[in-house]
């Protein structure tokens, strides 16, 4: 279904999977999906007379908050902040990955040499382990970056852990129960766009700030990786960071190499704020995951863009105006 053209409904489903509560009167609908972090979403319900007892039940984190558009599921996650007044019930929501803000490591473990894709599917699943809310995760493709990484029982919480895996070679993101694992460099595209596919004139801006021609990353002890030096055109602009959760020189190489991959040249990107799609987008909203890459063609600023670039953010709202679909695109790297 074309951007701007579905309309919404929502359920609230308890942790034993049985439904509390149907939402078929949205007066608002908030949803997103985002790269390396939590996604959130929000709806404004008008109650009628059978739905408002069971609405008063809503509990934070017992429930979960489902939308569909068009009937297809688009998000879910746990309920974090129920509001009750005279107008309707206003639902605040985070995705799957919200747990796992609320979990920490559950056994000592130690990889040595082991692809970084296949460690984060260990974090979650161990996240998950005592108390599963019904997850599954799929890994797209390999990194192709191993490296040594060492958890403690109790010791951080796998979220954290999960942020710190994800600036050194890999990304990941919600869709609905799946959490999806997938390579930095993965390009593949979910469709294309051009000047006429926005409802409003796109922003093309450079950020100069996240420029770096050389990385230094510090992990554990003495270990340490670098990438990149003075470079032909721009000269040196050299970054130092820590990242105590790499514990070989490899890893610290390959965490370097991603982050230079990120800031040379200057990142070039459509602003976020100006990048909504127009109702007759020849894309499908329910293709746009973050992760993936669309092909953009933009000649209307002297700052001409045809590039292939990455879905980093999907911001769904829906009221009484209608539907926006609202997109942040990321340089590719290719």
């Amino acid at each position: 279904m074309a951007a701007g053209c579905a309309s919404h409904t929502a359920q609230i489903i308890d942790r034993d999977g049985a439904v509390v509560s149907t939402a078929d009167i949205l007066l608002e609908v908030e949803w997103s999906r985002t790269l390396d972090d939590i996604s959130t979403a929000r709806v404004l319900i008008a109650p009628d007379a059978d739905c408002c007892a069971s609405l008063s039940r809503v509990r934070s984190w017992r429930h979960k908050l489902a939308i569909y558009r068009d009937t297809a599921p688009v998000w879910e996650g746990p309920i974090t902040a129920p509001e009750w007044t005279a107008d309707g019930v206003d639902i605040s929501a985070v995705d799957i990955l919200g747990w796992l803000d609320r979990r920490v490591p559950h056994t000592d473990q130690a990889f040595v040499a082991h692809e970084l894709t296949e460690i984060a599917a260990w974090l979650i699943d161990d996240g998950f382990a005592p108390d599963d809310p019904g997850h599954t995760v799929q890994i797209i493709g390999p990194s192709r970056i191993r490296g040594d990484r060492a958890y403690q029982v109790d010791v951080g919480q796998t979220g954290d852990h999960l942020r710190d895996l994800a600036a050194t070679g890999i990304d990941y993101t919600a869709l609905g129960s799946k959490i999806i694992i997938l390579p930095e460099d993965h390009y593949a595209r979910v469709g294309s766009l051009t000047d006429t596919d926005f409802s409003t004139p796109l922003v093309v801006a450079e950020d100069g700030l996240a420029l770096a021609t050389r990385w230094v990353i510090h992990g554990k002890d003495a270990v340490k990786g670098e990438a990149g030096g003075i470079h032909p055109y721009y000269g040196l602009l050299e970054r130092v960071v820590e990242e105590t959760s790499i514990l070989d020189d490899i890893s610290a190489q390959a965490a370097a190499r991603s982050r230079l991959q990120a800031s040379s040249p200057a990142p070039v990107f459509i602003d976020s704020q100006e990048a909504t799609l127009a109702p007759d987008a020849g894309v499908d909203v329910a293709a746009l995951v973050p992760g993936w890459c669309v092909d953009v063609t933009t000649t209307q600023t002297c700052r001409t863009i045809s590039q292939s670039l990455k879905i980093a953010t999907v911001k769904v709202k829906e009221n009484s105006n209608g539907e926006t679909v609202s997109l942040q695109l990321t340089p590719a790297g290719v």
